[in-house]
């Protein structure tokens, strides 16, 4: 595995010097999530920002993700919208842009993969009209993938329409086969924790095969908060022995968004914890 950090958790640095900290404290991998200051995929000087980030990523040794989580990069007002579900489909493709987008940044950058989530609809209509908006939503996000050889992983996130994975199996049913087989997967070790989707090792094993991508961090049960290592009610030792025994190679990115404030000790205690649980 390929233990990384997310730049959400340091939202207060640029992005080079995100990229200089995580490498200086050992991590081997990245997650860039994508917003106003951090590889903005509507900016003026992208392209000049994508040649410096390759270089300094090649040099560092770094494996990137580019995550696509951002709160208000689409809209100013309401966080994380719009949505692959949302009501109308110039709505909706706004979304769709912006993660074809993601996937161009990960063809430049070489990235493990684009990760992303279904998004919760602010309308109130039944589930199947919802899974129905996703999978037609899905369709040229996945066909521009394709296009340019780049992995999607579709992460369960607690409070969205694919919010466990349940509903994650659920989505690929509804799928072709060749789409279900290009929406890869992110993990979020919390999110299982917080939705009872235990044993977490039990998890990883049931969904080796797809798994391209880990979110790690602590949490409790019932409640959606990403905690540094040790303050909530995760063991950690089953979690990465399950990583070990599946073989997995990706990245691990701790992920802590409202940690920005102490960002480079958290970082820095964040993989210090993580290595002595795999010791």
């Amino acid at each position: 595995m390929l233990l990384g950090y997310n730049t959400n958790g340091l939202a207060d640095h640029t992005l080079p010097a995100a990229i200089e900290l995580v490498a200086d404290l050992g991590y081997k991998s990245i997650a860039i999530t994508v917003d106003h200051h951090a590889l903005n995929p509507y900016g003026d000087r992208l392209r000049e920002e994508l040649h410096n980030l390759r270089s300094l990523l090649g040099e560092r040794g770094l494996m990137a993700v580019i995550e696509t989580g951002a709160r208000y990069l689409l809209d100013v007002r309401h966080k994380h919208q719009p949505t692959l579900v949302s009501a109308g489909r110039d709505q909706q493709q706004v979304r769709i842009d912006f993660l074809c987008r993601a996937v161009d940044l990960a063809a430049e950058l070489d990235a493990a993969c684009v990760s992303f989530w279904s998004g919760a609809a602010l309308d109130e209509v039944g589930e199947s009209e919802l899974v129905a908006r996703l999978t037609q939503a899905l369709k040229p996000v996945i066909e521009h993938a394709a296009e340019r050889r780049v992995t999607l992983a579709f992460e369960p996130e607690p409070g969205h329409l694919v919010d466990t994975m349940a509903k994650y199996e659920c989505l690929l049913n509804e799928m072709s086969r060749d789409e279900a087989e290009q929406l890869r997967l992110t993990i979020d070790i919390g999110h299982l924790h917080c939705q009872g989707e235990v044993p977490i090792d039990a998890q990883l094993h049931k969904w080796a095969e797809r798994l391209e991508n880990v979110h790690i961090e602590d949490m409790r049960h019932g409640v959606h908060e990403h905690l540094p290592f040790g303050e909530g009610e995760i063991a950690f030792g089953p979690v990465l022995g399950a990583l070990d025994e599946i073989g997995f190679a990706g990245p691990v990115t701790v992920e802590l968004p409202r940690h920005s404030h102490v960002g480079p000790a958290m970082a820095g205690q964040s993989i210090r914890f993580l290595r002595s649980v795999s010791e």
